[in-house]
């Protein structure tokens, strides 16, 4: 399984729990039921605790670290499937970023008001 089909595999599954909550007892289902400020909540939780692994030394810090930064990646996930978006989406997004500098896609982004 390549890397790019994990992500769209679960998007897949999350897209599935939005239209079909009631088919199983679901944690996507809870959240997306919890809308927006719900999932939001979660997105907020799992970056700090991004953050704090960051800090913390060693192989054991960095283990922890990927966990969170799966955990922070799965609810922001969430929160496309809500909004019926996808991760293609934002492959496409980082795609249209890609031989852009940093500095210089930030300006042209705050020049379009976005």
């Amino acid at each position: 399984m390549t890397k790019s089909s994990i992500m769209s595999d679960l998007m897949s599954v999350i897209l599935d729990r939005k239209r079909n909550p009631q088919a199983e007892k679901s944690y996507v289902a809870s959240l997306m039921k919890g809308g927006v400020s719900r999932i939001g909540e979660k997105v907020i939780e799992e970056a700090a605790e991004v953050v704090e692994a960051g800090h913390e030394p060693g192989d054991p810090g960095c283990e922890h670290l990927v966990k969170e930064v799966a955990d922070l990646v799965f609810h922001a996930m969430v929160l496309l499937g809500y909004r019926d978006l996808h991760w293609d989406d934002v492959e496409a997004e980082l795609g249209r970023r890609s031989g852009i500098g940093g500095i210089a896609e930030k300006a042209a982004r705050q020049s379009r008001g976005e």
